[in-house]
């Protein structure tokens, strides 16, 4: 099992960055593949982008492609989301996941096995 933990969220004006950080308990976070997802109020839980556990494969949802970055640190178990050029519409509440299967790049928030509690972004306009 593995404990998930967002940070880095915040308000920021549109055309700013910003860079989320997920920080995973325990000693096998190279066992899993990471995702990030955000969900606006009133919608459902979006895919946002993916990496394997090596860092090798990335996927982004075409919204963000050009804009963000996921990258992960395995020796701070640690997967970040660098937020460029951000816009309104990229206002939500930002989930960390993990998969347990850890070469998928999976882009359905059913497929992931835990959770963070979130962290807010706001970008005003």
């Amino acid at each position: 099992q593995v404990q998930l933990v967002e940070s880095g969220g915040g308000l920021v004006q549109a055309g700013g960055s910003l860079r989320l950080s997920c920080a995973a308990s325990g000693r096998t976070f190279t066992t899993y593949a990471m995702a990030w997802f955000h969900q606006a109020p009133g919608k459902e839980r979006e895919f946002v982008a993916a990496i394997n556990w090596s860092g090798s494969r990335k996927s982004y949802a075409d919204s963000v492609k050009g804009r963000f970055t996921i990258s992960r640190d395995n020796a701070k178990n640690t997967v970040y989301l660098q937020m460029n050029s951000l816009k309104a519409e990229d206002t939500a509440v930002y989930y960390c996941a993990a998969d347990k299967i850890p070469f998928r790049l999976a882009t359905v928030a059913g497929e992931y096995d835990y959770w963070g509690q979130g962290t807010q972004v706001t970008v005003s306009s």
